[in-house]
């Protein structure tokens, strides 16, 4: 079956070499031609999503074998095939990195491979780099974008290395690229004139567009009907809080709570907003509350309904930066001490190495709920775990899970749609 969308993978040597730039730049350059694109994200992430959904202008998803799994992984890429032009996928890592890798994936689903390679420091070694990455796996190789060419000279030079692969397009060095901090790239609406940035990294991507149009749309095997989600969460209010301390949030976990039945309300802790009174929930999202503690610690509002909440026994599932606002204080990287909810005793301190990294599974009541942990800070509380994630593929100890009263605290970021009828449990305050 023609799914009637061009359908690539877009990955690397490595983080860094410029992916989700070399992404957002082709998502929004094909869309000013006119194409309906659908960009999906490789693997666990909040933030490059979220500057592709803003270079697309389409809600991006995640794919990934093990977390999001097969059937959903491929229903997902189907109805894109239906619904779009283009299809855009952003690899994780380096191609090969990670269990499963973004090179699984395009295996599994026939993907072909658009290589970025940073050339701003080789030329002919290109052509090298580029085999390796085909012949290693192998891979469908569809083509080339080299990134920071310094000229028409360099590119012509790293295309005669490529042998039988087509140099698909070229990006120069930017003089303002998409800043990041200590989780990854800066959050799109914290960077000034985002939009003026992103054309012009479309108008600076030069792409051979009989190349590209050369890539032919690919079939998928059609996917097996999508489980009914039992409505275990119908007449309920969940509560989430959504600003720029707490943006870490996969779509599909809104979606989740929707099919369960529920009623989603959002609120804003930094504005200073209180938890909605009908609230039969709370969802504290992660996100970057370590920038935000001077505020974050004056919004009494915030604090006195998030403490009535739980005083009243209301479930409360605070993820990663939810949970961070919910101990006694938090450290920020300067080492300035902030008030928080004090919800549990402890103390969150931010540290310039990273704490916690890579996929996660926990149990519930309702079987295991898949996910992972990214996080630079760490808890001291007296305060023993009740559960512990697994991760994967390991299964060695992960991320102590809390429960104090109807709160449930972890650094574990929950992918709801790994297991509905455990994404409902967690916010009844059911964790085994």
């Amino acid at each position: 079956m023609d799914t009637g969308a061009r359908m690539v993978l877009i990955a690397a040597t490595a983080s860094g070499q410029g992916k989700t730039t070399v992404t957002a730049a082709l998502a929004r350059k094909l869309r000013r031609m006119g194409q309906r694109v659908q960009v999906f994200k490789c693997g666990p992430d909040f933030i490059d999503p979220m500057i592709l959904e803003h270079a697309s202008r389409a809600k991006v998803h995640t794919l990934d074998l093990w977390m999001v799994g097969l059937e959903q992984s491929r229903q997902r890429l189907a109805r894109a095939a239906r619904e779009a032009d283009v299809v855009l996928v952003e690899g994780v890592m380096g191609l090969y990195d990670g269990d499963p890798s973004a090179a699984d994936l395009a295996r599994t689903f026939d993907l072909p491979v658009l290589a970025v390679i940073d050339a701003a420091a080789m030329a002919q070694t290109a052509g090298a780099v580029v085999l390796g990455l085909r012949d290693y796996g192998p891979v469908r190789m569809a083509g080339v974008i080299a990134n920071r060419v310094a000229s028409e000279g360099h590119a012509r030079m790293v295309a005669a290395s490529l042998r039988d692969i087509p140099l698909l397009a070229t990006l120069p060095k930017q003089s303002r690229q998409l800043p990041e901090r200590h989780l990854g790239l800066v959050v799109p609406g914290e960077i000034d004139a985002i939009d003026d940035l992103l054309d012009t990294l479309a108008d600076q991507l030069q792409l051979d567009e009989a190349a590209w149009n050369a890539l032919a749309p690919r079939p998928l095997d059609a996917p097996l009907p999508e489980a009914p989600v039992p409505p275990l969460l119908a007449g309920k209010t969940v509560a989430i809080a959504r600003d720029a301390a707490f943006c870490f949030l996969y779509p599909a976990n809104v979606d989740t709570l929707e099919a369960l039945g529920a009623s989603v309300r959002w609120f804003s802790p930094l504005a200073d907003e209180p938890v909605p009174p009908d609230a039969n929930a709370v969802y504290l999202p992660g996100g970057y509350p370590e920038l935000h503690g001077a505020a974050l610690a004056q919004a009494m509002h915030w604090r006195d309904s998030i403490r009535a909440a739980h005083a009243a026994g209301v479930p409360i599932l605070g993820e990663c930066g939810g949970m961070m606002v919910l101990a006694d204080t938090l450290a920020d990287q300067d080492g300035r001490e902030w008030p928080m909810a004090g919800l549990f005793p402890g103390r969150v301190q931010m540290q310039p190495r990273l704490a916690g990294l890579g996929p996660q599974a926990v149990e519930t009541q309702a079987g295991q709920m898949r996910g992972h942990t990214f996080h630079y800070s760490r808890l001291e509380t007296p305060l023993a775990p009740t559960a512990w994630t697994v991760k994967h593929p390991s299964g060695a100890q992960g991320e102590a899970v809390y429960r104090v009263g109807s709160l449930t605290a972890s650094y574990f970021h929950a992918f709801f749609a790994s297991n509905p009828a455990a994404a409902a449990s967690l916010l009844r305050g059911d964790l085994a």
